[in-house]
Protein backbone atom coordinates (compact mmCIF):
# COMPACT_ATOMS: atom_id res chain seq x y z
CA UNK A 1 0.00 0.00 0.00
CA UNK A 2 1.69 3.03 -1.30
CA UNK A 3 2.54 5.74 1.20
CA UNK A 4 -0.34 8.79 1.32
CA UNK A 5 2.41 11.73 1.61
CA UNK A 6 4.56 10.31 -1.31
CA UNK A 7 1.45 10.35 -3.38
CA UNK A 8 0.69 14.10 -2.41
CA UNK A 9 4.61 15.07 -3.30
CA UNK A 10 4.16 13.20 -6.61
CA UNK A 11 1.01 15.49 -7.63
CA UNK A 12 2.72 19.08 -5.98
CA UNK A 13 5.56 17.67 -8.25
CA UNK A 14 3.43 17.20 -11.30
CA UNK A 15 2.25 20.96 -11.01
CA UNK A 16 5.13 22.83 -11.54
CA UNK A 17 4.78 21.56 -15.02
CA UNK A 18 1.12 22.53 -15.74
CA UNK A 19 -0.26 25.14 -18.21
CA UNK A 20 -0.96 28.14 -15.81
CA UNK A 21 -2.47 30.10 -18.70
CA UNK A 22 -6.45 31.61 -17.36
CA UNK A 23 -9.13 30.21 -19.24
CA UNK A 24 -10.66 32.62 -21.71
CA UNK A 25 -13.37 32.40 -23.98
CA UNK A 26 -12.75 33.46 -27.46
CA UNK A 27 -14.42 36.39 -28.95
CA UNK A 28 -16.50 35.91 -32.18
CA UNK A 29 -15.91 39.38 -34.23
CA UNK A 30 -19.00 40.86 -34.62
CA UNK A 31 -20.24 41.66 -38.89
CA UNK A 32 -21.83 45.15 -39.18
CA UNK A 33 -25.13 43.44 -39.29
CA UNK A 34 -24.60 41.54 -35.91
CA UNK A 35 -23.16 44.49 -34.65
CA UNK A 36 -26.41 46.68 -35.37
CA UNK A 37 -28.73 43.98 -34.27
CA UNK A 38 -26.76 44.38 -30.81
CA UNK A 39 -27.21 47.57 -30.42
CA UNK A 40 -30.97 47.81 -31.49
CA UNK A 41 -31.38 45.05 -29.25
CA UNK A 42 -30.09 47.24 -25.98
CA UNK A 43 -31.90 50.60 -27.80
CA UNK A 44 -34.75 49.63 -29.17
CA UNK A 45 -36.56 53.28 -29.48
CA UNK A 46 -33.99 53.69 -32.21
CA UNK A 47 -35.53 51.77 -34.68
CA UNK A 48 -38.82 54.16 -35.02
CA UNK A 49 -36.24 57.32 -34.50
CA UNK A 50 -34.60 56.15 -37.78
CA UNK A 51 -37.73 55.50 -38.93
CA UNK A 52 -38.93 58.87 -38.45
CA UNK A 53 -36.25 60.73 -39.35
CA UNK A 54 -35.97 58.80 -43.01
CA UNK A 55 -39.91 59.96 -43.41
CA UNK A 56 -38.95 63.63 -42.54
CA UNK A 57 -36.54 63.78 -44.79
CA UNK A 58 -37.85 61.87 -47.99
CA UNK A 59 -41.16 63.71 -47.43
CA UNK A 60 -39.31 67.02 -47.22
CA UNK A 61 -38.07 66.45 -50.44
CA UNK A 62 -41.02 65.10 -52.58
CA UNK A 63 -43.69 67.19 -50.81
CA UNK A 64 -44.31 70.92 -51.32
CA UNK A 65 -44.61 72.41 -48.14
CA UNK A 66 -44.08 69.48 -45.65
CA UNK A 67 -41.91 71.57 -43.58
CA UNK A 68 -44.26 74.85 -43.22
CA UNK A 69 -45.00 75.58 -39.81
CA UNK A 70 -49.06 75.11 -40.37
CA UNK A 71 -48.12 71.35 -41.57
CA UNK A 72 -46.08 70.24 -38.79
CA UNK A 73 -47.98 71.93 -36.36
CA UNK A 74 -50.64 70.37 -37.98
CA UNK A 75 -49.09 66.57 -37.80
CA UNK A 76 -48.96 66.92 -33.81
CA UNK A 77 -52.53 67.99 -33.76
CA UNK A 78 -54.04 65.03 -35.51
CA UNK A 79 -52.06 62.38 -33.76
CA UNK A 80 -52.50 63.48 -30.23
CA UNK A 81 -55.91 61.96 -29.54
CA UNK A 82 -54.14 58.73 -30.89
CA UNK A 83 -50.97 59.57 -29.28
CA UNK A 84 -52.88 59.10 -26.16
CA UNK A 85 -54.21 56.17 -26.67
CA UNK A 86 -51.25 54.56 -28.00
CA UNK A 87 -49.65 55.34 -24.16
CA UNK A 88 -52.85 53.53 -22.35
CA UNK A 89 -52.17 51.22 -25.08
CA UNK A 90 -48.77 50.65 -24.59
CA UNK A 91 -49.09 49.74 -20.85
CA UNK A 92 -51.60 46.60 -21.45
CA UNK A 93 -49.05 45.50 -23.94
CA UNK A 94 -45.58 45.70 -21.85
CA UNK A 95 -47.92 43.19 -19.51
CA UNK A 96 -47.72 40.53 -22.73
CA UNK A 97 -51.38 42.02 -23.36
CA UNK A 98 -53.41 43.84 -25.49
CA UNK A 99 -56.57 45.90 -25.16
CA UNK A 100 -59.26 46.56 -28.02
CA UNK A 101 -61.21 48.67 -25.25
CA UNK A 102 -59.42 52.04 -25.26
CA UNK A 103 -61.45 53.92 -28.02
CA UNK A 104 -64.55 52.73 -27.14
CA UNK A 105 -64.04 53.48 -23.61
CA UNK A 106 -62.85 56.51 -25.11
CA UNK A 107 -65.76 57.18 -26.72
CA UNK A 108 -68.14 56.13 -23.98
CA UNK A 109 -66.86 58.30 -21.00
CA UNK A 110 -66.77 61.87 -23.82
CA UNK A 111 -70.59 61.00 -24.04
CA UNK A 112 -70.69 60.81 -19.85
CA UNK A 113 -69.40 64.01 -19.30
CA UNK A 114 -71.00 65.71 -22.25
CA UNK A 115 -73.91 64.14 -21.36
CA UNK A 116 -73.88 65.16 -17.53
CA UNK A 117 -72.80 68.93 -17.86
CA UNK A 118 -75.30 69.31 -20.46
CA UNK A 119 -78.68 67.28 -19.92
CA UNK A 120 -78.05 66.35 -16.28
CA UNK A 121 -77.09 69.56 -15.17
CA UNK A 122 -73.65 68.33 -13.50
CA UNK A 123 -71.21 70.94 -13.17
CA UNK A 124 -68.67 70.37 -15.62
CA UNK A 125 -65.48 69.66 -12.72
CA UNK A 126 -67.90 67.32 -11.20
CA UNK A 127 -68.79 65.58 -14.66
CA UNK A 128 -65.41 65.51 -15.93
CA UNK A 129 -64.11 63.83 -12.03
CA UNK A 130 -66.90 61.36 -13.28
CA UNK A 131 -65.35 60.77 -16.39
CA UNK A 132 -62.25 59.44 -14.99
CA UNK A 133 -64.03 57.19 -11.95
CA UNK A 134 -65.64 55.58 -15.16
CA UNK A 135 -62.31 55.46 -17.43
CA UNK A 136 -60.63 53.86 -14.31
CA UNK A 137 -64.01 51.51 -13.46
CA UNK A 138 -63.62 50.08 -16.62
CA UNK A 139 -59.77 49.13 -16.80
CA UNK A 140 -60.76 47.84 -13.42
CA UNK A 141 -63.23 45.27 -15.19
CA UNK A 142 -60.95 44.51 -17.59
CA UNK A 143 -57.98 43.49 -14.82
CA UNK A 144 -60.07 41.81 -12.67
CA UNK A 145 -61.28 39.63 -15.78
CA UNK A 146 -58.15 38.98 -16.75
CA UNK A 147 -56.69 37.83 -13.33
CA UNK A 148 -59.36 36.76 -11.55
CA UNK A 149 -60.94 34.93 -14.20
CA UNK A 150 -58.28 34.22 -16.14
CA UNK A 151 -59.45 35.16 -19.53
CA UNK A 152 -57.09 36.02 -22.67
CA UNK A 153 -56.94 39.88 -22.47
CA UNK A 154 -57.37 39.51 -26.31
CA UNK A 155 -60.66 38.05 -25.51
CA UNK A 156 -61.76 39.95 -22.73
CA UNK A 157 -61.51 42.87 -24.39
CA UNK A 158 -63.40 42.23 -27.68
CA UNK A 159 -65.71 41.48 -25.46
CA UNK A 160 -65.70 44.68 -23.12
CA UNK A 161 -65.09 47.10 -26.47
CA UNK A 162 -68.71 45.61 -27.36
CA UNK A 163 -69.89 45.92 -23.99
CA UNK A 164 -68.41 49.70 -23.62
CA UNK A 165 -69.35 50.25 -27.33
CA UNK A 166 -73.33 49.66 -26.54
CA UNK A 167 -73.55 51.40 -23.34
CA UNK A 168 -71.82 54.32 -25.58
CA UNK A 169 -75.31 54.37 -27.86
CA UNK A 170 -77.34 54.08 -24.77
CA UNK A 171 -76.41 56.71 -22.93
CA UNK A 172 -75.67 59.04 -26.11
CA UNK A 173 -79.29 58.11 -27.47
CA UNK A 174 -77.01 58.33 -30.78
CA UNK A 175 -77.23 61.62 -31.17
CA UNK A 176 -74.21 64.42 -30.94
CA UNK A 177 -73.74 67.08 -28.72
CA UNK A 178 -73.25 69.96 -31.44
CA UNK A 179 -70.36 72.57 -30.29
CA UNK A 180 -72.59 75.81 -30.02
CA UNK A 181 -73.81 73.94 -27.04
CA UNK A 182 -70.73 73.02 -25.37
CA UNK A 183 -69.74 76.38 -25.53
CA UNK A 184 -72.81 77.85 -24.43
CA UNK A 185 -73.05 75.24 -21.03
CA UNK A 186 -69.88 73.44 -20.78
CA UNK A 187 -66.98 75.20 -22.42
CA UNK A 188 -64.12 73.44 -20.13
CA UNK A 189 -65.04 70.29 -21.77
CA UNK A 190 -62.96 71.67 -24.84
CA UNK A 191 -59.82 73.09 -23.22
CA UNK A 192 -57.78 70.99 -25.04
CA UNK A 193 -59.12 72.04 -28.32
CA UNK A 194 -57.66 75.83 -27.10
CA UNK A 195 -54.77 76.68 -29.75
CA UNK A 196 -51.36 79.01 -29.08
CA UNK A 197 -48.71 79.99 -31.22
CA UNK A 198 -45.18 78.80 -30.84
CA UNK A 199 -42.90 80.33 -33.29
CA UNK A 200 -45.11 80.57 -36.09
CA UNK A 201 -46.26 76.83 -35.27
CA UNK A 202 -50.20 76.31 -34.15
CA UNK A 203 -50.64 73.88 -31.05
CA UNK A 204 -53.35 72.72 -29.07
CA UNK A 205 -53.24 72.01 -25.41
CA UNK A 206 -54.38 68.25 -26.35
CA UNK A 207 -50.36 67.90 -27.62
CA UNK A 208 -49.38 69.39 -24.42
CA UNK A 209 -51.50 66.78 -22.71
CA UNK A 210 -49.87 63.81 -24.94
CA UNK A 211 -46.15 64.74 -24.22
CA UNK A 212 -47.13 65.12 -20.91
CA UNK A 213 -48.26 62.17 -19.98
CA UNK A 214 -45.39 59.99 -22.35
CA UNK A 215 -42.87 62.23 -19.93
CA UNK A 216 -44.96 61.00 -16.91
CA UNK A 217 -44.97 57.64 -17.74
CA UNK A 218 -41.29 57.18 -18.73
CA UNK A 219 -40.48 58.72 -14.93
CA UNK A 220 -42.91 56.14 -13.78
CA UNK A 221 -41.70 52.60 -16.05
CA UNK A 222 -37.97 53.73 -15.67
CA UNK A 223 -37.72 55.23 -12.28
CA UNK A 224 -40.26 53.08 -9.80
CA UNK A 225 -40.86 49.54 -8.72
CA UNK A 226 -43.93 49.24 -9.91
CA UNK A 227 -42.65 50.21 -13.41
CA UNK A 228 -39.96 47.42 -13.08
CA UNK A 229 -42.96 44.92 -12.31
CA UNK A 230 -44.55 45.91 -15.22
CA UNK A 231 -41.83 45.36 -17.53
CA UNK A 232 -40.73 41.94 -15.26
CA UNK A 233 -44.19 40.27 -15.80
CA UNK A 234 -44.35 41.18 -19.63
CA UNK A 235 -40.83 39.56 -20.07
CA UNK A 236 -41.74 36.43 -17.71
CA UNK A 237 -44.76 36.18 -15.47
CA UNK A 238 -43.75 32.98 -14.03
CA UNK A 239 -40.55 34.53 -13.05
CA UNK A 240 -41.85 37.22 -11.70
CA UNK A 241 -44.61 35.45 -9.38
CA UNK A 242 -41.08 33.53 -8.01
CA UNK A 243 -39.31 36.62 -7.45
CA UNK A 244 -42.35 38.18 -5.10
CA UNK A 245 -44.33 40.66 -7.33
CA UNK A 246 -47.78 40.85 -6.95
CA UNK A 247 -48.90 40.16 -10.60
CA UNK A 248 -52.48 40.53 -10.40
CA UNK A 249 -52.41 43.16 -8.15
CA UNK A 250 -49.68 44.88 -10.64
CA UNK A 251 -52.29 43.87 -13.59
CA UNK A 252 -55.50 45.55 -12.14
CA UNK A 253 -53.39 48.28 -11.51
CA UNK A 254 -52.10 47.97 -15.25
CA UNK A 255 -55.62 48.14 -16.32
CA UNK A 256 -56.87 50.85 -14.02
CA UNK A 257 -54.35 53.37 -14.94
CA UNK A 258 -55.26 52.43 -18.35
CA UNK A 259 -58.47 53.62 -18.23
CA UNK A 260 -57.52 56.65 -16.33
CA UNK A 261 -55.26 57.52 -19.56
CA UNK A 262 -58.32 56.85 -21.52
CA UNK A 263 -60.35 59.16 -19.61
CA UNK A 264 -57.56 61.71 -20.42
CA UNK A 265 -58.34 61.00 -24.42
CA UNK A 266 -62.09 61.64 -24.27
CA UNK A 267 -62.03 65.10 -22.57
CA UNK A 268 -59.21 65.72 -25.18
CA UNK A 269 -60.79 64.49 -27.57
CA UNK A 270 -63.59 66.64 -26.93
CA UNK A 271 -61.80 69.67 -27.78
CA UNK A 272 -60.39 68.25 -30.83
CA UNK A 273 -63.65 67.25 -32.38
CA UNK A 274 -65.21 70.23 -30.91
CA UNK A 275 -68.55 68.69 -30.12
CA UNK A 276 -69.10 64.60 -28.19
CA UNK A 277 -70.04 62.34 -30.76
CA UNK A 278 -70.92 58.59 -30.02
CA UNK A 279 -69.62 58.01 -33.74
CA UNK A 280 -66.10 59.50 -33.18
CA UNK A 281 -62.82 57.96 -33.94
CA UNK A 282 -63.90 54.57 -34.49
CA UNK A 283 -60.88 53.80 -36.02
CA UNK A 284 -58.59 54.86 -33.16
CA UNK A 285 -58.64 51.31 -31.57
CA UNK A 286 -56.22 50.20 -34.35
CA UNK A 287 -54.25 52.92 -34.78
CA UNK A 288 -53.02 53.00 -31.09
CA UNK A 289 -52.23 49.49 -31.83
CA UNK A 290 -50.40 50.87 -34.70
CA UNK A 291 -48.42 53.23 -32.82
CA UNK A 292 -47.78 51.20 -30.36
CA UNK A 293 -46.09 48.69 -32.84
CA UNK A 294 -44.07 51.00 -35.14
CA UNK A 295 -43.17 52.75 -31.85
CA UNK A 296 -40.69 49.70 -31.18
CA UNK A 297 -42.92 48.13 -28.40
CA UNK A 298 -42.87 44.14 -28.17
CA UNK A 299 -46.18 42.48 -28.78
CA UNK A 300 -44.73 39.92 -26.45
CA UNK A 301 -44.31 41.94 -23.70
CA UNK A 302 -41.68 43.39 -21.40
CA UNK A 303 -39.32 45.10 -23.67
CA UNK A 304 -39.49 48.73 -25.60
CA UNK A 305 -39.46 52.55 -24.50
CA UNK A 306 -42.76 54.06 -23.70
CA UNK A 307 -41.44 56.61 -25.80
CA UNK A 308 -41.50 54.56 -29.17
CA UNK A 309 -46.04 55.01 -29.26
CA UNK A 310 -45.35 58.59 -29.17
CA UNK A 311 -42.92 58.38 -32.37
CA UNK A 312 -44.92 55.74 -34.04
CA UNK A 313 -47.96 57.52 -33.66
CA UNK A 314 -46.08 60.25 -35.21
CA UNK A 315 -44.78 58.31 -37.86
CA UNK A 316 -47.69 57.21 -39.33
CA UNK A 317 -49.11 61.31 -39.18
CA UNK A 318 -45.98 62.13 -41.07
CA UNK A 319 -46.91 58.99 -43.54
CA UNK A 320 -50.32 60.52 -43.94
CA UNK A 321 -49.37 64.02 -44.09
CA UNK A 322 -46.49 63.40 -46.87
CA UNK A 323 -48.57 61.29 -48.69
CA UNK A 324 -51.35 63.68 -48.83
CA UNK A 325 -49.01 66.75 -49.83
CA UNK A 326 -47.71 64.66 -52.45
CA UNK A 327 -51.12 64.03 -54.38
CA UNK A 328 -51.01 59.86 -52.93
CA UNK A 329 -54.63 58.69 -52.35
CA UNK A 330 -55.70 57.50 -49.46
CA UNK A 331 -56.12 54.20 -50.56
CA UNK A 332 -52.72 54.15 -50.88
CA UNK A 333 -51.99 55.81 -47.44
CA UNK A 334 -53.36 52.66 -45.97
CA UNK A 335 -51.19 50.60 -47.91
CA UNK A 336 -47.85 51.79 -46.79
CA UNK A 337 -49.39 51.97 -43.40
CA UNK A 338 -50.06 48.55 -43.57
CA UNK A 339 -46.33 47.34 -44.74
CA UNK A 340 -45.37 49.97 -41.55
CA UNK A 341 -46.65 47.35 -39.60
CA UNK A 342 -45.60 44.39 -41.00
CA UNK A 343 -42.00 45.62 -41.80
CA UNK A 344 -41.72 46.79 -37.68
CA UNK A 345 -43.25 43.33 -36.19
CA UNK A 346 -40.40 41.49 -38.72
CA UNK A 347 -38.01 43.81 -37.19
CA UNK A 348 -38.88 43.21 -33.65
CA UNK A 349 -38.46 39.35 -34.52
CA UNK A 350 -35.45 39.89 -35.31
CA UNK A 351 -34.07 41.98 -32.77
CA UNK A 352 -35.02 39.57 -30.51
CA UNK A 353 -33.07 36.94 -32.03
CA UNK A 354 -30.15 38.40 -30.63
CA UNK A 355 -27.36 36.08 -29.31
CA UNK A 356 -26.17 37.06 -26.02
Amino acid sequence: MSDPTSRGADFESSLKDSDVTVAAFERRSRGPLDAAQHFLHGAPTMVPVIVLLLSVAVFGVVSNNFFSAFNLSLIMQQVAIVGILAAAQSLVILTAGIDLSVAAVMVMISVIMGRLSVEAGLPVPLAILSGFVVGTLTGLLNGILVTKVRLPPFITTLGTWNVFLALNYYFSNRETIRSQTLDAEAPLLKLFGERFNIGGAVLTWGVVLMVVIFVVLWFVLNRTAWGRHVYAIGDDKEAAELSGIRTDRTLISVYMVSGFICALAAWASIGRVGSVSPTSFFEANLESITAVVIGGISLFGGRGSIIGPMIGALIVGVFNSGLRLAGVDVLWQLFATGWLIILAVAIDQWIRKVSA
